[in-house]
């Protein structure tokens, strides 16, 4: 009997999705990624053809986002163990709302 993990890390390689499932990991582990101060103005939103969405409280932190975001792609990739996030976006939070 196999565990389940290499059944299904094996069916999401034959089938062209496991960049876009270590995609995903980087949305729910932004928080431990990006730190406490970052996690407190930011929201992982999405993951799609290698490029990280994430929603910013206001335009203020996403300028100041800008600045790091060779360091957080370099962080994500760290935290993943590959090279899955090629770039990461940032997007105003509708209605300045993160939650």
């Amino acid at each position: 009997m196999k565990p389940l993990g290499s059944i299904l890390s094996a069916l999401l390689r034959e089938h062209g999705l496991e960049g876009a499932a270590v995609g995903w990991k980087a949305v729910a582990d932004w928080p431990a990624v990006a730190g406490p101060r970052l996690s407190k103005h930011t929201k992982a939103a999405s993951f799609r053809d290698g490029i990280l969405t994430i929603e910013v409280e206001g335009s203020a932190w996403m300028h100041e986002l800008g600045f790091l975001k060779l360091e957080l792609v370099r962080r994500v990739n760290q935290h993943l163990g590959t090279e899955t996030v090629r770039d990461v976006r940032f997007v105003l939070a509708r209605g300045g709302n993160l939650r």
